[in-house]
């Protein structure tokens, strides 16, 4: 097979981060490229790559983030961006590089946890790591006399948008006191960029970025990025305008006005968390969509 070596330095190499940007693109369709070029690419996302030759033939990336669980801060590691190249598989290669994180990362963290696809949900209980199910929270919300959605459009493929969204992302309170992920930005301006770029507005009078979806009375609500306790009432409002409609929360909501539904999420991918045997991963929650790896 020839030499393999560990690299963790590729966003500085332009040949080598530009075979892993092809190596992603060509495993998941993910687009890093404008992603890096923006600058969003920080110090929390961290390849761990093997190179052979000038490419790259397998990677797991530590990112490295924060948990807010029922108010108080904990240190969490995401793993994602698990691939090898097809050349290169079953040959142990995911195995040595989760091995190298673990070893690395060993005292440093009080959950880490990642989202795997179907295909590997044998693999990761080899390192410790448990499948925890997720809860997924719908509310029916009904307005009379509102008018509909005075929210503005953004648009994350306009620089002046971006970088609004960006530097408004930065100074973002959590979005639930029960769970959510704090200084995720980097992995948020991902899926602003590619994921969710259809879906931003900004509602002025709450001062929010808001991503959502609305088909017929349903509405997908991803996220809201606010540097207050956002207000679910008014905000919902705004997007619904009048009628009875189906609110479905793709992150925890903490809010208790709503009598809320809970359902098992069963539509992404499957969470594994291993802890540092100190802490327990909380129950009935839902991570946010929007800082997912």
């Amino acid at each position: 097979m020839g030499e393999v070596q560990l690299v963790k330095h590729i966003r500085e190499e332009n040949i080598l981060r530009e075979s892993f940007f092809e190596l992603a693109n060509m495993t998941f369709g993910l687009d890093f490229r404008n992603w890096y070029e923006q600058g969003y690419w920080n110090n929390r996302y961290i390849p761990y790559s093997f190179q052979h030759g000038n490419k790259i033939i397998a990677n797991v990336s530590v990112n490295l983030l924060d948990f807010i669980i029922d108010g108080m801060k904990h240190r969490a590691i995401q793993i994602g961006t698990v691939m090898t190249h097809p050349d290169f598989r079953h040959q142990g290669l995911s195995k040595e590089l989760m091995n190298r994180v673990l070893s690395d990362y060993k005292d440093q963290y009080d959950f880490m946890y990642l989202f795997a696809n179907q295909t590997v949900l044998d693999f990761y209980p080899k390192f410790g790591f448990e499948k925890v199910e997720e809860v997924q929270y719908t509310v029916e919300v009904s307005f009379v006399g509102q008018p509909k959605n005075n929210l503005q459009k953004l648009d994350s493929r306009k620089n002046k948008d971006s970088e609004f969204i960006y530097h408004f992302a930065k100074q973002r309170a959590p979005v639930s006191q029960r769970f959510s992920t704090i200084n995720s930005l980097h992995l948020f301006m991902y899926h602003c960029l590619n994921t969710f770029r259809d879906n931003l507005y900004y509602h002025p009078t709450e001062d929010a970025i808001v991503l959502y979806e609305q088909t017929n009375n349903q509405i997908h609500l991803f996220d809201i990025v606010s540097r207050k306790k956002p207000n679910y009432n008014k905000i919902l409002a705004a997007i619904a305008g009048e009628g009875r409609h189906e609110v479905i929360f793709h992150f925890t909501p903490d809010d208790l006005q709503f009598d809320y539904k809970r359902n098992l999420y069963e539509d992404g991918g499957t969470l594994f968390v291993r802890t540092n045997g100190i802490h327990t991963f909380p129950s009935r929650v839902k991570h946010s969509v929007t800082s997912e790896a």
